[in-house]
């Protein structure tokens, strides 16, 4: 039976592995039946075939799989508690008052209605792809463009807009030292500025490493997690010591809006916690430690960011954070009257970028990975080195763009497009749970995501509600990017789409054979 891989391939039958013998030439006939527009929109990749495919490249060479529960779990937890945090409350407390804790606590539990739908899916289709590929799985491979176009502006894009903000916590670290970079080469061009070098030197930084080793890369990135939470944690330690609890009254001085307003606002904290469901070819035991993780990433950010809140409103009265920039630090200096406690906290704060830039970036370019296995992008973003068992190539590729668009470009309104990006995908994987409970109710899951279908619907509803809240510029700028992103999949997508080169008749029998596998595991695990 002719199948659209080149040389053997294997995919899943039941618990047994079946390989199909393959074409290697893609003749005039083929191209002739391939299907009209409309129906390769709708094709599916079966989900045995992309589990089977786990680990793959385009030469052969497979990832490595080294990570556990902890190194996912802090993929996730770094990806997501980054600068934000420093400066969100001065601009969110003035909304909610003293219940700003309260609008941590509602966000959080409007992320986890999302952040379970990916624990589902991540431990029934543990794949590099992420919601790319839960998409291609149960919408089809137009749907599946769109996302995996989202998520080059949520991964690609953010990462590069992270990553302008290191030239000023630079700065205000060589200020402790009275020393400072010009505008020239730490600000973003638009901002007075030619080139950010600390913003290049960073993500170039995270690109050598990536290329190095995920191993390396998750323990570094672990360790650096662990100095986050430990400097906010100190925060909190010192905020305690001035605590009044008369600051919490009255808890709702702006009412339940102003708590809804705050939720909305600080939400977009939250977004990251799907790094750790694109390492699922690279995790020892995917279908057990990718739901875990995702929910641990959840549990320990919301914890982090209520606590925080709680301590910062028992050392400071509402009011005061009311136009205050840098609020957990001048907190911390008014009570220590201590110089050095600036410096701490921007040397955090670029630490914060070092965890987010690497984890961001890691998961970018095992997305790419996938969508080159399926020929929607350039087969050189699917090739893994045999030394180092990382996509060298691939990772090159997006560590270089990435910098130049950190270190050159004025992304401006196309960074604040990259939350609608997200909230898509987000909305994209919750459907997709609804797609596959009612369609493959057979198929075993490691995790179920609780209440369905309350929890995937209301997960639905929330992303879209959040993203028509967003801003008509910002709409504008996401629509282009979309527009450009349809340019591209008619350019090279829709011509070199494996799942289209399959026959008619190829199509639906791997449909109707293929079912899920078991779980995939380390060979030393």
């Amino acid at each position: 039976m002719p199948v659209l891989w080149r040389g053997n391939r294997n995919y899943f039958e039941g618990t047994s592995r079946v390989t199909v013998p393959v074409n290697t030439k893609n003749t005039a006939a083929e191209s002739a039946t391939r299907p009209s527009l409309g129906a390769q929109l709708l094709r599916r990749k079966p989900i045995g075939q992309m589990v089977s495919e786990a680990g793959s490249s385009e030469g052969g060479t497979p990832l490595v799989r080294s990570f556990g529960v902890l190194q996912l779990t802090m993929i996730s937890v770094g990806a997501t508690l980054g600068t934000g945090i420093l400066v969100i409350l001065g601009e969110s407390v003035p909304l909610a008052g003293p219940a700003i804790w309260i609008s941590f606590v509602i966000a959080g539990l409007a992320a986890l209605l999302s952040a379970v739908s990916y624990a589902e899916m991540a431990g029934l289709v543990p794949v590099a792809g992420s919601s790319y590929s839960y998409s291609y799985a149960t919408m089809g491979e137009g749907m599946a463009w769109v996302c995996g176009w989202c998520l080059v502006l949520e991964y690609a894009v953010s990462v590069a807009a992270v990553a302008v903000g290191a030239g000023q916590y630079v700065n205000e670290t060589l200020a402790a030292f009275g020393q400072f970079l010009p505008d020239a080469i730490s600000q973003p061009p638009g901002d007075g500025g030619l080139v950010n070098v600390p913003a290049m030197v960073i993500v170039i930084l995270a690109m050598l490493l990536l290329v190095r080793g995920a191993r390396e890369s998750a323990w570094i990135n672990t360790a650096i997690v662990v100095v986050k939470v430990g400097i906010l944690l100190f925060f909190c330690a010192v905020a305690f010591t001035a605590f009044n609890a008369g600051n919490f009254e009255p808890l709702l001085p702006m009412g339940a809006a102003g708590v809804s307003a705050a939720a909305s606002s600080v939400f977009f904290s939250y977004i990251g916690f799907d790094a750790a469901s694109t390492a699922g070819e690279e995790a020892k035991n995917p279908k057990r430690d990718l739901p875990r993780a995702i929910m641990l990433s959840m549990v320990i950010v919301t914890s982090i960011y209520v606590l925080v809140a709680v301590a910062a409103i028992g050392a400071r009265p509402w009011g005061w954070f009311d136009g205050t920039e840098a609020a957990l630090v001048q907190i911390l200096h008014e009570i220590t009257g201590q110089p050095w406690i600036a410096l701490v906290f921007s040397i955090g704060a670029v630490l914060a970028i070092a965890s987010i830039v690497l984890t961001v970036l890691y998961g970018q370019t095992r997305i790419m990975l996938s969508m080159s296995r399926d020929g929607m992008v350039p087969k050189v973003f699917g090739r893994i080195s045999r030394r180092t068992g990382t996509p060298v190539a691939g990772t090159l590729i997006v560590g270089i763009a990435v910098a130049l668009a950190a270190g050159l470009v004025p992304l401006g309104a196309l960074a604040d497009a990259t939350s609608i990006g997200t909230l898509f995908a987000f909305a994209l994987v919750n459907v997709a749970v609804i797609y596959l409970r009612r369609n493959r109710p057979d198929l075993e899951r490691s995790f179920r995501v609780p209440l369905y279908p309350i929890t995937p619907i209301l997960g639905t509803l929330m992303c879209a509600y959040l993203m028509l809240n967003l801003g008509a510029d910002t709409w504008i700028t996401f629509g282009v990017w979309m527009l450009v992103g349809i340019a591209i999949y008619f350019g090279y997508g829709r011509r070199n789409s494996k799942v289209a080169a399959l026959s008619e008749q190829d199509y639906r029998e791997l449909t109707t054979r293929a079912v899920s596998p078991e779980p995939v595991k380390a060979a030393n695990s």
